[in-house]
């Protein structure tokens, strides 16, 4: 799984260990990693996949790591800006370009084939609501979310019949320290961090996906925050 040590991904690290999968981590904040991977008895590998050379040297590392290609990648991973698009810079805009669209698409293209070849396996997709619904400021975000949640649907037509699945989990906001810059409380144009979803629960949809029987192929799993009204 990559992006392990964000909010979200540590919440489906930690969901999936409880549920006795084997994981191997990859992630850029080494310290924060390898606590991550000892405490939940997790292979890691530190590194930052928008760098060439770490990403061809990837499936080699993770078949020393692991001794095999792995039966599911999740590509959790992401990056998040908010800018109207008139003062969105061109390099803002390309790394949330290869964070969150160029990177699934390279290591699903390195690891499809053998997913193909066994005739089994699963890529989870971590998309957002912004690929969906168009939010003022999000140019270069809901760019990439856009285009991965179109590389998803290309994906699920390509693999019918092939034994593999691909799973699109698509939340609302999630309440993780990716907000802490933005402080949404006192923002009007974003949502509270009470009215956002918890981590955990999309940890949950994640598990579901990845549980199901392999004659069972989740599609999609659109997750929204539903807020307990005031009384």
């Amino acid at each position: 799984m990559t992006g392990a040590t964000g909010g979200l991904g540590r919440a489906i690290a930690e969901r999936l260990a409880r549920d006795g999968a084997a994981l191997l981590l990859i992630g850029r904040r080494a310290e924060e990693l390898r606590e991550l991977g000892e405490g939940l008895g997790a292979s890691v590998l530190v590194g930052d996949l928008t760098d060439a050379g770490f990403v061809a040297g990837l499936s080699s590392r993770v078949s020393d790591a692991w001794g095999a290609a792995p039966d599911v990648l999740i590509n959790n991973a992401g990056a998040f800006e908010l800018a109207p698009l008139h003062e969105t810079d061109v390099a803002t805009f390309e790394r949330l370009m290869a964070v969150n669209l160029r990177m699934p698409f390279e290591l699903t293209r390195l690891w499809l084939p053998a997913m193909i070849e066994r005739r089994a396996g699963q890529i989870v997709n971590v998309g957002s609501i912004a690929g969906r619904v168009a939010f003022a400021g999000n140019a270069a975000y809901s760019a990439s979310k856009f285009g991965l949640r179109g590389l998803h649907e290309v994906l699920v037509e390509e693999l019918r019949g092939t034994g593999v699945r691909a799973t699109w989990i698509e939340p609302s906001a999630v309440n993780t320290p990716l907000w802490d810059r933005f402080d949404p409380d006192s923002r009007s144009d974003l949502p509270a961090r009470a009215a956002m979803l918890a981590p955990e629960a999309v940890a949950e949809a994640v598990l579901f996906a990845i549980a199901q029987p392999e004659s069972v192929a989740v599609q999609e799993i659109v997750i929204r925050s539903n807020p307990r009204p005031l009384v």
